[in-house]
């Protein structure tokens, strides 16, 4: 897995810690709330508590990559402690800073990126502290149409020219012996996590990301773009492809002159041989942990996120080294 970029010295003040459209075409606007046995939705906060004495709310926004692990998560702990409801929003990791976990209404956030200086600052400014928990490993997956058989391998040269302002139009003119047919480009709105870390690194510091693109927060829309049309392409987090690999193509990425192409996976992912191996986070409120509900929900999450429910997912779980870190972080802020 590769590291995540270093922040400034604002960043440091904070406690940052480091180190087919199916079941997934839930994420959206999607709310996971518990029912209760008669199929109608609990309450909220002041709901009666449940059989196990718990009760509260929990509230989720962010990342559209994140949301599987953290709708999951959820339906987990809803099913432990009924008296607890748990939200999950998919708003992407920038939306879910700015429009709600900044402005302190909710709880967590989850983010494909880390935090930038300026979310902090703005978090700041509303006596928000983020607390930041490494939960799980991506590998970002670009993907094409299943009848484009001129591309298997691009480079990230090849890829800075297709996604770059400015950059190329067809296919024909990333090579020559490609196809003259238009590119047609799908992929994450620019308030996702998942844009920043393409742009970051891939499209990189000397130009901008294309605007000739169609933009969304909802992955399955990517994908349906793609499978769609024959020169579709686009990129999203792994496990959107696992639930839909028989829909598009995943590109191998070759990683400088002398790299080999290598498939997104989770086994490369984890040894850090795919190029665009990436870690996912959740950042929580340092106040709402001193609610029991949001307490209890973060340390399960931290604890299950070490287990094969995020491999099955399509994420690299957390290490016993990093839950260990993480849980070890949560005592300490909430001791």
């Amino acid at each position: 897995m590769t590291d995540s970029p270093t922040g400034g010295l604002s960043r440091r003040r904070f406690l940052a810690g480091s180190g087919s459209l199916g079941a997934l075409a839930l994420a959206g606007c999607v709310q996971n709330t518990r029912r209760d046995g008669d199929g109608s939705d609990s309450s909220g906060s002041d709901g009666g508590s449940g059989s196990d004495g718990s009760s509260g709310q929990v509230i989720i926004k962010g990342s559209s990559t994140v949301f599987p692990i953290s709708d999951t998560m959820a339906e987990e702990f809803m099913s432990e402690h009924d008296g607890v409801n748990v939200t999950v929003d998919s708003t992407g990791s920038g939306g879910g800073f700015k429009n709600w976990f900044c402005p302190g209404d909710s709880d967590i956030n989850g983010a494909s990126r880390p935090i930038t200086d300026g979310e902090i600052e703005q978090c700041s400014s509303n006596n928000v502290e983020p607390v930041e928990f490494e939960i799980a490993g991506d590998a970002l997956t670009v993907a094409v149409n299943n009848d484009a058989d001129w591309v298997d391998c691009l480079t990230f040269e090849e890829l800075r020219q297709i996604w770059s302002e400015g950059g190329v139009t067809n296919w024909s003119d990333v090579r020559d012996e490609w196809p003259d047919m238009e590119i047609e480009r799908y992929g994450p709105a620019s308030t996702s996590g998942t844009f920043d870390y393409f742009n970051e690194n891939v499209v990189g510091e000397d130009t901008k990301h294309t605007t000739e693109y169609q933009p969304t927060e909802e992955d399955e829309t990517i994908v349906q773009g793609i499978r769609d049309n024959k020169g579709g392409m686009g990129y999203f987090g792994f496990a959107y492809y696992k639930s839909n690999s028989e829909a598009v193509k995943a590109v191998e990425i070759k990683n400088g002159d002398g790299g080999e192409c290598t498939p997104p996976s989770l086994a490369n992912a984890k040894d850090g041989s795919y190029p665009l191996a990436r870690p996912l986070y959740i950042y929580v409120a340092e106040s709402a942990l001193q609610d029991e509900s949001v307490y209890e929900f973060v340390k399960f999450y931290l604890e299950q996120a070490e287990t094969d429910v995020v491999q099955e997912i399509g994420y690299v779980p957390s290490s016993p080294e990093q839950r260990d870190k993480n849980l070890e972080k949560l005592a300490e802020i909430a001791g």
